[in-house]
């Protein structure tokens, strides 16, 4: 079992390739891998409540850890009670600590 940390800088809404990052994150799940999806820059407007994107709430329903960079959702005005359920807000040491652990590491 690997284990992969993908990032995801880009809103979903603006492109459409984000739905292909997710589909490519649910499928490495299913095939028995730790998957991480950490939100960073504009991937953090998936996941205020309200934000309808059905590729990322596809992922949501899946076994993939999503968490979202705390301080791009600062940034962006979104408090921790605007996040929606299944995302957790990290500081970006999460990625650092995950590549240190050997995490195969992709960015979008």
């Amino acid at each position: 079992m690997a284990k992969y940390l993908l990032i995801e800088s880009r809103d979903p809404l603006e492109s459409r390739d984000s739905g292909n990052w997710y589909d490519l994150a649910r499928d490495l799940k299913a095939a028995g891998n730790e998957v991480t999806v950490f939100l960073v820059h504009n991937g953090v407007l998936a996941a205020r409540k309200g934000a309808r994107c059905a590729d990322f709430a596809r992922l949501l329903r899946s076994e993939v850890e999503v968490l979202a960079d705390d301080f791009s959702l600062r940034e962006r005005g979104i408090g921790g009670d605007r996040v929606v359920g299944g995302v957790e807000p990290a500081p970006l040491d999460v990625v650092v600590d995950r590549l240190a652990e050997g995490c195969r590491a992709m960015w979008h």
